[in-house]
């Protein structure tokens, strides 16, 4: 089926929200609108005007970009400017332009995640703890020829996920007892009769953002016009999300074979490596990694007790004090990020293929790596 760019949004936002996106962070739809079909959806690293160009041609009718077009307000928006020119050739040609940043880096299954994976990183937690996120728990009697359908619909709402798992649920079966009075309009029994039904309890726990969702796939699911439901916060194990991942490699490794690891796997002509003047570690395996800009969260990678910090665009001053601190530091370059697009496609056609989406993913091949090593 043709698809709306809402629908495939909501899709995409219960995988990556908004919510886990840090203060300030400007993610979310920046050009056009998702209210309209969408048969071709290109993925992107930067939005820049030959991306741009590269939509146009492939006749694109949404770009989902990894860092936000418009970071900062707009004061004039003349087509003298090429940046001004570019928002301008997307509004001309209906491309809507959607962002997804730091909630990307945050979630997990994201960005720090892949990188980690790629580089034989055994991930055992975040640097830093940005996000918690209550749990509840829903319970609800549906008669037993109606529990298959509303199990089916409170997982397919988001409930009922727990770490590798979906649609995990409880179920047991009773007697329900009702008496309709003479304003009611049962499914089943009749006026002023007791009735009674042979009923499923069932339980879910989900997170407490989509407590909304829950309870509409409930009302929807249920046969009654008066559904009995509990509903619970639960105070055990949150979920938590953060910044940045810690691990370790399966083996110690030298730093310059670590390096040459990191440029193999990135695809890199070059990177920065930072080490302390004195007592600099010849052999690392603790590993803590935080994509794009991340020279703020260094101390952090230090009370992880990591022997070495990989992340991009570290300042000239801010790499005098890592080293101060004793702390070896890999800087690959922002534009390692580019990895999300292929994954991101990846998981879009396992969408397509779960919902039946009749639509294009892209992956773009414009380079936008303002950088080149000589």
């Amino acid at each position: 089926m043709t698809i709306n760019g809402q629908e495939f949004i909501r899709r995409f936002e219960a995988y990556c929200p908004q919510w886990l996106a840090e203060e300030g962070d400007p993610v979310g739809l920046h050009i056009g609108t998702l209210d309209k079909p969408v048969n071709n959806i290109m993925m992107t690293l930067d939005v820049r005007p030959e991306v741009v160009q590269e939509a146009i041609d492939k006749k694109v009718d949404l770009i989902v970009a990894k860092h936000p077009p418009i970071f900062r307000p707009i004061k004039r928006l003349t087509a003298d400017d090429p940046q001004n020119a570019m928002y301008l050739e997307l509004v001309k040609h209906d491309i809507a332009v959607y962002a997804a940043h730091t909630n990307m880096d945050i979630i997990w299954d994201g960005l720090n995640d892949w990188f980690c994976e790629m580089l034989g990183v055994a991930v055992d937690g975040y640097m830093t703890q940005t996000h918690v996120e209550g749990l509840k728990k829903l319970v609800v009697y549906v008669p037993e020829a109606d529990a298959e359908r509303m199990r089916q619909a409170l997982g397919e709402a988001g409930a009922g996920e727990q770490g590798n798992y979906h649609h995990t649920s409880f179920s047991s079966n009773g007697q329900g007892r009702f008496t309709p009075n003479g304003k009611a309009k049962p499914a089943i029994g009749k006026l002023e009769q007791a009735t009674i039904v042979s009923e499923t309890r069932i339980e879910v726990l989900f997170p407490e953002r989509r407590q909304e969702q829950v309870l509409q796939a409930m009302f929807a699911a249920h046969p009654y016009e008066e559904p009995a439901y509990d509903l619970f916060s639960l105070d055990n194990s949150p979920i938590t999300y953060g910044i940045g991942r810690v691990g370790n490699l399966s083996e110690p490794m030298a730093i310059e074979d670590f390096c040459q690891l990191v440029k193999a796997v990135f695809e890199l002509d070059g990177l920065r490596l930072v080490q302390p003047a004195v007592g600099a570690k010849n052999m690392v395996q603790r590993i803590a990694i935080c994509g794009g800009s991340g020279g703020n969260f260094y101390q952090d990678a230090l009370k992880n007790q990591a022997d070495v910090y990989l992340t991009g665009d570290v300042y000239y001053h801010t790499a005098h004090d890592m080293q101060a601190h004793g702390l070896t530091v890999i800087d690959p370059g922002h534009n390692i990020e580019r990895v999300c697009i292929p994954r991101f496609v990846e998981k879009m056609e396992a969408w397509k293929e779960e919902l039946g989406w009749e639509v294009t993913f892209i992956p773009s091949v414009t380079n936008t790596n303002p950088f080149q090593y000589r």
